[in-house]
């Protein structure tokens, strides 16, 4: 299991609106996460920065990478461009993160 984190950023007044568009995500974009290996996902917001502060375990960085193929994703993107900060491809502007600790889970 793989363990990645980035952060996005949220544009100013967007933190209900953000929400309510993740209550539920829509099924068919879920259903390309699990079948791409995305064991869970988790996003936080930062209240004062609105940073928003992703997490996902997934099954390999290849099928992490195809997810972004998807005319799921893709419309996705398109639907969330504006809420957030976004890149040419409506793909949302993302910074990786170095995990620098890690207290695994107990079994």
């Amino acid at each position: 299991m793989i363990r990645k984190a980035f952060v996005m950023q949220l544009l100013p007044g967007n933190e209900e609106e953000y929400r309510r568009r993740h209550q539920p995500i829509w099924p068919e974009l879920e259903e390309v996460l699990r079948k791409h290996g995305v064991q869970s996902y988790s996003i936080f917001l930062h209240p004062k920065t609105l940073q928003l502060f992703a997490c996902a375990e997934i099954e390999s960085e290849e099928l992490w990478a195809v997810i972004a193929t998807t005319p799921e994703c893709r419309r996705w993107w398109n639907f969330m461009q504006d809420l957030m900060a976004s890149n040419p491809d409506s793909s949302p502007a993302s910074l990786p993160l170095e995990e620098m600790f890690n207290l695994p889970q107990v079994v």
